[in-house]
């Protein structure tokens, strides 16, 4: 049986979390971005890959709660203040992206792997986020999504084992999260999740 968790091979830098409280506002802006972006993925891989049947339900789900991830952090904004950003572009995502096969089994497989990557980045970073933050109320959501992305990143992992067998799916996981490490290590620290 193969393990269903994803493992970062390198942690976030302790100091990083400061740029997050130093200009939380910004940041906001941005993890809202990173939570539209998601929901938006779940239902893009909906339309784009019909006939797999067995994941639709989850990726629906998926989609939804990304979406109220959304709007929860949409009403922290407007209580402070903060306007919606246009599109932010994430180098980081960016970065993984360019990293998937073209074709369509191999373009599925990594994309499914990307997103549990990203999503398992997210759980460490929201993490930090609810340690280092005074407010009780934002710490109590930032924990609370850090269990939610935790678990979205497992499911990546599960729904792409339905369609791939496991021989297949963590030698490729593990290519990825070599490259992932080498991608954050490289990242200018900016006020965004990722």
């Amino acid at each position: 049986m193969g393990r269903k968790s994803v493992d970062l091979l390198t942690a976030t830098h302790p100091d990083w979390v400061e740029v997050i409280l130093e200009n939380f506002d910004e940041f906001l802006q941005d993890h809202a971005n990173c939570e539209r972006k998601a929901s938006a993925l779940a239902m893009s891989l909906v339309v784009k890959h019909p006939d797999r049947k067995l994941i639709i339900p989850q990726l629906i789900d998926l989609a939804v709660e990304e979406l109220e991830h959304f709007g929860q952090v949409y009403a922290v904004m407007q209580k402070r203040g903060v306007p919606l950003a246009k599109d932010i572009q994430d180098p980081y995502v960016n970065a993984l992206m360019a990293l998937m096969r073209h074709g369509r089994e191999d373009r599925f497989l990594d994309r499914m792997l990307v997103s549990s990557i990203v999503e398992c980045r997210g759980a460490e970073r929201f993490g930090i986020i609810a340690e280092a933050l005074e407010d009780p109320d934002l710490k109590s959501f930032y924990t609370t999504l850090y269990k939610a992305e935790r678990k979205h990143g497992h499911q990546f992992v599960d729904m792409v084992l339905k369609y791939f067998d496991s021989d297949a799916v963590y030698p490729r996981l593990d290519t990825l999260m070599a490259q992932e490490a080498e991608i954050i290590e490289k990242l200018e620290w900016r006020p965004s999740l990722h």
